[in-house]
């Protein structure tokens, strides 16, 4: 008698997928992700962030193929299983935008750089998503975008600490036919990890009325983590309180060219700009940032003042 083949476990199937996944078989790493899902689920073990990272898997191989719909659903179930995965979150944005679902897609994003702000694809997302959605409604399209998640600061830190080399890679990672390094991950994890509490002690000294040391507190911040928004807008207001209007301008340039769309960046260059006289400039500034919030009220009151000025 022929003998009885042992039958694979599921991180072994996971593991078949993942070679699939990277020789670019993606209608066979669904199929051995499928089964690894089957396997994981019979086996009665109770593994969320294992079955998490199995349907985020199928997921990519499904936005791969191009079967947007089944990739947004494995990606729910994932973020049902394990709240705010990165690639998850991405994967499915990427799926939303593929389908002009733009403010879902936006949604997504944004909460990516909520969690790790380093992450080109999710700048250029959120970027291509505000261009998208405001062709389509208009100046007051964020009025109708869904809730935004708030993301804990605890869970945060817990997902920039995990990395899964194993995986397949997020969308932009994937394009450069690469598999996440661990080292570099964990090294840049470290850099974040250094510039969020040197941003903190920033913010500190700030309410401490403070703005010297807490500048020099913001650059150390930017040179472990140059591209953290709030940093550089938050010493913008410092610069403002100490009267150096042209480096409160610069800082607001760099928040803008990290995000395009950011209030507060366009609020404080506008204020340098009314202080350095140029009013061109300041109701350039105002009027941006009134068609991304009508309704802010300290824009409106700023560009009455400023309209008045000869």
């Amino acid at each position: 008698m022929p003998q009885k083949r042992r039958s694979q476990s599921w991180a072994e199937l996971k593991q078949a997928g993942n070679e699939c996944f990277k020789a670019g078989q993606y209608g066979e790493a669904v199929s051995l992700y499928s089964q690894a899902i089957s396997a994981l689920e019979k086996s009665g073990q109770k593994k969320p962030e294992d079955l998490g990272i199995l349907y985020s898997n199928r997921a990519a191989s499904y936005l791969k193929d191009g079967n947007c719909n089944e990739c947004i659903k494995d990606c729910t179930v994932s973020l049902d299983l394990v709240p705010f995965g990165i690639k998850s979150l991405l994967r499915r944005a990427a799926a939303y935008e593929a389908v002009e679902r733009y403010r879902q897609a936006y949604v997504d994003y944004k909460t990516v750089l909520q969690i790790d702000c380093n992450l080109p694809a999710a700048h250029d997302g959120t970027n291509r998503m505000s261009k998208a959605l405001t062709d389509m409604d208009g100046p007051s399209w964020r009025e109708k975008l869904p809730p935004i998640p708030t993301v804990p600061l605890a869970v945060k830190e817990k997902l920039l600490q995990a990395t899964s080399p194993t995986t397949p890679t997020t969308p932009t990672a994937q394009q450069n036919g690469v598999v996440e390094n661990s080292k570099q991950s964990s090294k840049k994890d470290g850099d974040v990890k250094k510039a969020r509490i040197l941003k903190e002690e920033g913010n500190s000294l700030v309410k401490k009325g403070e703005h010297k040391k807490a500048i020099e507190k913001y650059t150390q911040s930017l040179s472990q983590d140059p591209t953290e928004v709030t940093t550089y807008t938050n010493r913008a207001l410092c610069y403002l309180s100490l009267k150096l209007y042209r480096d409160a301008v610069r800082d607001c340039e760099e928040a803008l060219r990290l995000d395009s769309v950011n209030i507060k960046a366009l609020y404080r260059r506008a204020q340098a700009y009314k202080e350095l006289k140029d009013k061109k400039a300041c109701v350039q500034d105002l009027n941006s940032l009134l068609k991304i919030e009508p309704k802010n009220t300290a824009a409106q009151k700023l560009l009455q003042e400023v309209q008045k000025m000869k």
